[in-house]
C-alpha cells in the first residue's frame, strides 16, 4: 500500500511539473494577440481627476511579411481623431520567455490616423521606411497566466520633449489591460513629464 501511494505521488508530481511547462509555454504570437486590441483609461480618470482619458489602439499590420508588426495609435479621447502618438512596434522573442518590443516611427504619420480600423492603410509603406528610436525598445518578462511586464534600459531611451533628456517606459501587459508609465528626465534626473502617481491604466474593451 505504501508502495502505491509513493508511486501515485511521483505522478502527480510528474503530472504538476508537465502541466507547469504546457502553461508557460509562450511564444510572440501569444503576445501579439494580448496587446491586440482597442483600450482606454477612462475608469482611471473617473476616479483620479490628474489622469486623462486616454485611447489606445494596437492592430497587427504587414501580416504578408517577415516579423511582427503593430501599428499603434494614442489620443485624447475627446480629440480621438487628433493622436498625439503613432508608432509602429516590432515583437521579437529573445528567449524562453523573454521578448522585445523595438519601437518605430514612421513617414507622413497624419496619412495612417485611423489605420487600426483599415491596416491596409499602411500597405504603401514597409519596414525599410521606418527610423526606430534607438534605446527606446521595452524589454518583456513572460511572468505567467498571459501577463508580461518589462521596461526600458535606464536612460537609454532620448527625448527632447519639455526639457528632458532621456525618458523611461515601464509596461505591464495581460489580457484585461495595459499599464503604462511614461515619464521623461532632465540631465539632473528630474522628472520633467509624464505621471507622478503611477502609470496609466488601459483597459481594453469588448468589441460589440
Amino acid at each position: 500500500m505504501t508502495r502505491i501511494f509513493s508511486l501515485l505521488f511521483l505522478a502527480s508530481v510528474l503530472l504538476a511539473c508537465n502541466t507547469t511547462k504546457v502553461v508557460n509555454k509562450v511564444d510572440v504570437m501569444d503576445l501579439r494577440t494580448v496587446m491586440t486590441g482597442s483600450f482606454d483609461s477612462s475608469l482611471q480618470a473617473s476616479v483620479k481627476e490628474d489622469y486623462y482619458n486616454i485611447v489606445l489602439h494596437m492592430e497587427p499590420i504587414w501580416l504578408d511579411k517577415p516579423g511582427n508588426w503593430l501599428y499603434v495609435e494614442q489620443a485624447v479621447a475627446a480629440t480621438a481623431d487628433e493622436p498625439y502618438r503613432q508608432r509602429i512596434y516590432k515583437l521579437e522573442q529573445t528567449g524562453t520567455r523573454k521578448f522585445v518590443s523595438r519601437v518605430f516611427e514612421m513617414p507622413d504619420p497624419e496619412r495612417f490616423i485611423g489605420a487600426y480600423d483599415d491596416p491596409d492603410l499602411l500597405n504603401v509603406i514597409g519596414p525599410e521606411q521606418l527610423t526606430e528610436r534607438e534605446g527606446c525598445a521595452v524589454h518583456l518578462k513572460y511572468e505567467g497566466e498571459g501577463t508580461y511586464r518589462g521596461s526600458t534600459k535606464k536612460d537609454k531611451c532620448k527625448s527632447s520633449l519639455r526639457g528632458a533628456t532621456y525618458a523611461t517606459s515601464r509596461v505591464s501587459i495581460t489580457r484585461a489591460f495595459v499599464q503604462s508609465w511614461d515619464q521623461g528626465f532632465n540631465a539632473e534626473d528630474e522628472q520633467v513629464w509624464g505621471a507622478t502617481e503611477g502609470g496609466y491604466m488601459f483597459m481594453k474593451q469588448v468589441k460589440e
